[in-house]
């Protein structure tokens, strides 16, 4: 039946294309004609490579590669408290205050000797901005990462000050 149907489009095509060809827009016709077809074509290719790649994707865990107890490929476990982890997001505790020492390299970092407000470290996180971004000078990205963390730390520690 779908052979029946596809050789009837197929001759009906053919005897529109030769009816197109001897009326007066012809040509112009069988030009737009041609175009749509292309562009069907073009978008069923499309489709149907998106539905063979859909599926490729598939993310697996597993958690013989986190395990305490063992090394894994590349992760060094050793500095990672999983249970602290665990507890802290189960209490849904993300902004956990910063570790002991922290934030005292963190106002050495920024130049503090005392206890500094908000807007202190908004001003000397903007010098020190200008000073150590990696467009200007030749330190790499290490002395902003560091700059940021550091700021965050402060802010943790005294923006509610």
């Amino acid at each position: 039946m779908t052979q029946l149907i596809n050789s009837l489009i197929k001759w009906g095509i053919f005897f529109g294309i030769l009816y197109l060809i001897f009326t007066n827009f012809g040509t112009f016709l069988i030009i737009i004609f041609i175009l749509i077809a292309i562009g069907y074509y073009a978008a069923y290719q499309f489709k149907k490579k998106f539905q063979q790649n859909a599926g490729a994707f598939k993310f697996t865990f597993n958690g013989q590669d986190f395990n305490p107890g063992g090394q894994s490929g590349g992760f060094n476990h050793n500095d990672f408290d999983f249970e602290q982890f665990q507890q802290q997001f189960r209490q849904g505790n993300y902004n956990a205050p910063p570790q002991f020492g922290e934030v005292q390299k963190a106002k050495e970092f920024f130049g503090f000797t005392d206890t500094p407000t908000k807007d202190a470290i908004k001003r000397k996180y903007k010098e020190l901005a200008r000073k150590y971004h990696p467009d200007i000078n030749d330190h790499g990205d290490e002395l902003m990462q560091q700059l940021n963390h550091y700021k965050d730390v402060l802010m943790k520690a005294y923006g509610d000050q």
